[in-house]
């Protein structure tokens, strides 16, 4: 998911990390220092430590309640000037959706376009349309940016509980901030929304003239794209939410470990289908599920831990030069706070370059600590981000 439609291809084939090494001196003490002397968000240069073999952190995956999810990103690049891009059918309940749209148009030329979201009561009785999250971005070709901003604003997401009333048959606006904006070409349009309907309804992803409104084109377009099995993919899935738990407690005295989730190999791709005939459909990389996390740790050489991320794939190749994320941190005092990683700077490129997510010291009052949080594979970003977990030594 990234400017190029390669990028995409290659990131969401789900490859794992980078086989690139580099000389291995594990001075923990000098990564220690340098990590400490950092502010959380901040990239650390940590040369002759970062590498892609740290241990794994086992654990177990327990799939948790949530909404029926959808998302579209087949195809990424649309480029028939009036085309449906996406249509499913969701039962009453709980919906994600995941839109990650490009005006891809060239033929006959380069035209601004709209790409809206629609959804169409297929009941026979009046349904009822509650926004529960909220995330919207103006189209852009910064997808980085608009990446971390997406999910930021998802996670701080405090929808009003408005209700809309669609007739049965009746057509409505998802985003009415799609209706309004104009996507010139090679823009993406980003939206990732979570609501409830109390009728089996229809949601389509839709290209249209910028004079059109989404709700009023729809009926009229018949061209439904073909899916390809590319980029992340499209389609309903069953699964929106985990539950990752480490099988042991982390201990700051066995040295470094990295969690590792959205790698398509120990963490396999979610399934579902796609569109009426139900195909059979996958989301390479996972893109907007929720993994929600919670670490146990103890401390018996007196160390404190380091949460850090990098971009493990920048040695893949062209498409792999970047990468950003935002995460949701639950602190000691129950309180989650949103950031967007890194803090100062819009992506991280690679070795030797670490994003510092969070630093943990140990309750001298509890024997067993714990670490939360919650982490969405981050779009436009080769995968995996390796979770790691650096011992650190106190403050001075």
């Amino acid at each position: 998911m990234n400017k190029h439609i390669k990028t995409s291809l290659l990131l969401m084939l789900g490859l794992v990390s980078c086989k690139v090494g580099f000389a291995q001196k594990n001075d923990l003490s000098s990564v220690s220092k340098k990590i400490v002397s950092a502010n959380k968000g901040d990239i650390v240069l940590l040369e002759d430590f970062l590498k892609t073999d740290f241990p794994k952190l086992p654990y177990t995956k327990t799939v948790l309640p949530g909404p029926q999810y959808i998302i579209s990103d087949d195809p990424e690049y649309i480029r028939v000037p009036e085309a449906i891009a996406l249509q499913e059918t969701v039962d009453p309940g709980a919906v994600r959706l995941y839109v990650y749209n490009v005006n891809g148009v060239k033929e006959p030329q380069k035209m601004p376009r709209k790409i809206s979201a629609v959804i169409k009561n297929l009941g026979h009785e009046n349904m009822h349309f509650r926004m529960l999250k909220y995330a919207s971005q103006k189209p852009s070709s910064n997808y980085f940016e608009i990446g971390k901003k997406g999910l930021e604003d998802y996670f701080l997401s405090a929808v009003n509980n408005q209700m809309k009333v669609l007739k049965p048959g009746e057509v409505m606006a998802i985003d009415e901030k799609l209706e309004k904006q104009l996507v010139q070409y090679d823009e993406l349009v980003h939206g990732f929304y979570e609501f409830v309907v109390d009728q089996p309804a229809q949601i389509s992803v839709i290209q249209f003239a910028p004079n059109e409104s989404g709700p009023k084109v729809f009926p009229r377009i018949k061209t439904l794209i073909p899916h390809s099995h590319a980029n992340a993919g499209r389609g309903i899935f069953p699964i929106s939410n985990y539950q990752i738990n480490p099988k042991d407690t982390l201990d700051t005295k066995k040295g470094a470990v990295q969690l590792i989730v959205a790698d398509g190999q120990d963490d396999p791709w979610i399934t579902g289908t796609i569109g009426a005939k139900k195909e059979f459909a996958k989301n390479a990389g996972n893109y907007g599920v929720l993994y929600k996390t919670k670490i146990k740790w103890k401390s018996t050489d007196g160390k404190g831990l380091a949460l850090v991320s990098w971009n493990s794939r920048s040695g893949d190749n062209q498409w792999c030069g970047g990468m950003g994320l935002t995460m949701e941190l639950v602190g000691q005092d129950g309180q989650k706070t949103v950031m967007q990683y890194p803090k100062n700077a819009l992506i991280t490129k690679g070795y030797p370059e670490a994003i510092l997510i969070e630093t943990y010291w140990p309750d001298p009052k509890k024997e067993i600590q714990e670490i939360e949080f919650t982490y969405s594979p981050p779009g436009a970003s080769c995968l995996p981000t390796p979770l790691i977990f650096v011992p650190i030594d106190p403050k001075k």
